[in-house]
């Protein structure tokens, strides 16, 4: 009798079954919705800030003479940061300039005896005019009366016009000769035009001593002093750029297969712990790199390591307000992103709640 009244009073249902069933169906939730939100509500962890540098190197060589900044500072586009000692280029354009007038001056002088040349074959064309005609009168003469002249007149005569023909033509060369020795006359001459642009190019690397910045943004890298030798191309420091900001988020493959550009974005950031910023997908990458070999060299083999294959990534950028995180931006800033493929409402809302965890959570990193 003690036996069946212990058997009766046992209880139906095991606890430990329905923990079991509760896990399991929890799991199976849990499975359900990281499926779909890797693909409505794709989120990454992998994200940070990107945006432009730019190398501040000088366009000419010589010892920095004065620095105009310091590290981190603030620039404005066109602020002089260093300036290169500019003795070497202040005589170069004192040279250019005396080259150019001396250039000037030898055109002047060809251009002178050009038309001295010109000059002395009007003479001698006006001589030969002169000639020919007593030479026609001669023939004229003796062709009425033949001996109405002697033969020294008729010899005299036609010596004249032979000699004002060799001057013409001796006239005519030396004219030619001058032409090609001055080329174009004035300003179009050539040997006036490469003086010319002498002097602009000496005068536009007496500009270049001053370096400028190129755009608004922080100087970093920067680690010289003066005396330091700049050579041109070899950058002094680097211009981070304020404006041309967004965020790299890079996404599995398969949180790609809804995505597009336009798609709503929110993102936090560790430097600003608790905040949730708006955004949107500018552009998404269509491929990364994969390892393959040059000609010539061995292929490169990749193993995956662990059970998992690891799943490829690919770059997604963000766009947004810049000016609204003017001074918490920092260029490789960390960055958590959760990206709204759609209008689902259920998993919209678990992605801003995750999103809001996480900026929370920021405070613990």
């Amino acid at each position: 009798m003690e036996k069946e009244e212990n058997t009766t009073n046992q209880p139906t249902g095991s606890p430990i079954k329905m923990v079991t069933y509760i896990v399991l169906g929890i799991s199976a939730l849990l499975l359900v919705w990281y499926i779909l939100s890797d693909r409505y509500v794709p989120y990454t962890d992998q994200a940070k800030v990107n945006g432009l540098t730019t190398p501040i190197a000088p366009r000419v060589s010589g010892y920095i003479t004065e620095i105009n900044v310091r590290l981190h500072d603030y620039v404005h586009t066109g602020d002089t940061l260093f300036r290169i000692d500019p003795r070497p280029y202040l005589l170069a354009v004192e040279q250019a300039e005396a080259n150019l007038d001396n250039t000037g001056q030898s055109v002047a002088a060809r251009t002178a005896s050009v038309k001295s040349s010109a000059g002395r074959l009007g003479v001698a064309r006006a001589q030969l005019d002169r000639a020919q005609r007593n030479w026609d009168r001669v023939q004229k003469v003796l062709k009425e009366n033949p001996g109405a002249l002697s033969q020294s007149d008729r010899d005299q005569a036609e010596t004249s016009l032979m000699q004002a023909t060799e001057q013409v033509a001796s006239a005519e060369a030396d004219l030619e000769r001058s032409q090609q020795s001055l080329g174009v006359s004035g300003e179009r001459n050539p040997k006036f035009i490469g003086a010319l642009k002498a002097l602009e190019k000496a005068q536009l690397d007496l500009a270049f001593t001053h370096v400028i910045a190129t755009a608004d943004g922080y100087v970093e890298s920067l680690s010289i002093d003066q005396g330091y030798y700049a050579s041109p191309g070899q950058p002094l420091a680097t211009l981070v750029s304020k404006e041309n900001l967004w965020i790299q988020a890079d996404m599995k493959e398969n949180n790609l297969s809804r995505m597009k550009v336009g798609d709503q974005v929110e993102f936090i950031l560790d430097v600003k712990p608790g905040k949730v910023f708006s955004a949107t997908v500018r552009s998404i990458g269509h491929g990364v790199t994969t390892g393959n070999a040059t000609k010539g060299d061995l292929p490169s083999i990749s193993s995956s390591q662990g059970w998992l294959r690891d799943p490829q990534r690919f770059p997604v950028i963000i766009s947004f307000d810049v000016h609204e995180l003017e001074t918490e931006l920092r260029l490789g800033g960390q960055s958590d992103v959760v990206v709204f493929t759609g209008d689902g409402g259920i998993l919209n809302a678990t992605g801003k709640l995750r999103i809001r965890v996480m900026s929370w959570l920021s405070y613990l990193r």
